[in-house]
């Protein structure tokens, strides 16, 4: 858990991937000749670039023309979001990126992918970039295990966005800077296979002891170099209490259950919403820290154009 002894947030993403979008979309609007020729992709991946907290994502193609007319020097740059401070930043690069999902021909990623792998089984690509500020996909390969066939993670392509150099990792061999080989969707259902499965099958359906599940929401944390998924562990009855929480590396996947009973996220959200009432403010989902000795969720809260206009602090224990 991230331990907080002094109000510092140096070390949290307090913005949420919506306020993250606006801020960086507002980049694009000074530089009007990007403008009319790229868009801003909404991937805004979360990851830790030199001990800072950012989302990252790249500029694209809009359109075939827009491809025709800058395919020979590619697409220039992308956007980082500091997750803490909020502090936009068009990068721009000194050669473009010519390996994008928005291309065409044989520069179209998926299909560059394909010919240069085409046993394997791809799932969703991320855009990252290495600790020199190079951009990269970050694509895994699936395999499917067990009676059901479920997702699994078997390797990792790393592909170079600008030369389209690409290089095949197993899971255990990926390099430190890549923070996203597993995503959140395939963690949580992994998580709730667990919670639903751990007493046995039978039980799963009948007597339902000791059955639990994740919550309806997560969040990141970063901590030691690696970004983490958060969220909550919770019965299934739908008692709003959360028996817990887990913290997942998502590069190694590595997943440890904390037990730390008390009130579910979305209570608290209500909770730090109802304290301002008067200001229609929304919450994030929270994160959990160590406050003085004390479990505590801190949720930003933002108004209606998505921007963080105040933090709050719900003790796990009694959320009111």
């Amino acid at each position: 858990v991230t331990e907080v002894k002094e109000v510092s947030f140096n070390s949290l993403p307090l913005l949420d991937k919506d306020s993250s979008s606006r801020l960086g979309d507002r980049v694009m609007g000074q530089m009007p000749e990007l403008v009319s020729q790229f868009y801003v992709s909404n991937l805004y991946t979360q990851i830790n670039y030199n001990n800072e907290i950012i989302r990252v994502t790249p500029l694209e193609y809009n359109g075939i023309f827009k491809y025709i007319s800058n395919c020979k020097d590619g697409v220039m740059g992308y956007i980082t979001v500091n997750s803490t401070t909020g502090e936009s930043n068009l990068v721009k690069l000194d050669k473009g990126m010519k390996y994008m999902p928005s291309a065409y021909l044989m520069k179209d990623l998926n299909r560059h992918l394909r010919f240069s792998y085409p046993t394997k089984i791809f799932g969703e690509s991320n855009f990252e970039i290495d600790n020199d500020g190079n951009p990269y996909w970050i694509t895994p390969t699936l395999k499917y295990v067990g009676v059901e066939l479920r997702e699994d993670v078997q390797g990792l392509i790393i592909t170079n966005a600008i030369d389209g150099e690409s290089k095949y990792y197993n899971v255990d061999d990926v390099p430190s800077w890549v923070d996203h080989v597993y995503n959140a969707r395939l963690i949580i259902s992994m998580v709730n296979d667990w919670g639903k499965y751990r007493e046995g099958f039978f039980n799963s359906i009948f007597g339902q002891k000791n059955v639990v599940a994740t919550t309806d929401g997560y969040n990141y944390m970063v901590m030691d170099d690696d970004v983490y998924l958060y969220t909550g562990i919770t019965s299934v009855s739908s008692d709003e209490s959360n028996l817990g929480f887990i913290l997942t590396n998502l590069r190694t996947k590595n997943t440890r259950f904390y037990s730390v009973p008390g009130a579910e996220e979305y209570s608290a959200m209500s909770s730090a919403v109802g304290q301002v009432q008067q200001m229609r403010y929304t919450s994030t989902f929270p994160l959990l820290i160590n406050l003085n000795n004390r479990p505590t969720y801190l949720v930003s809260l933002k108004d209606d154009a998505g921007l963080v206009k105040m933090y709050g602090f719900v003790d796990v224990t009694d959320y009111q």
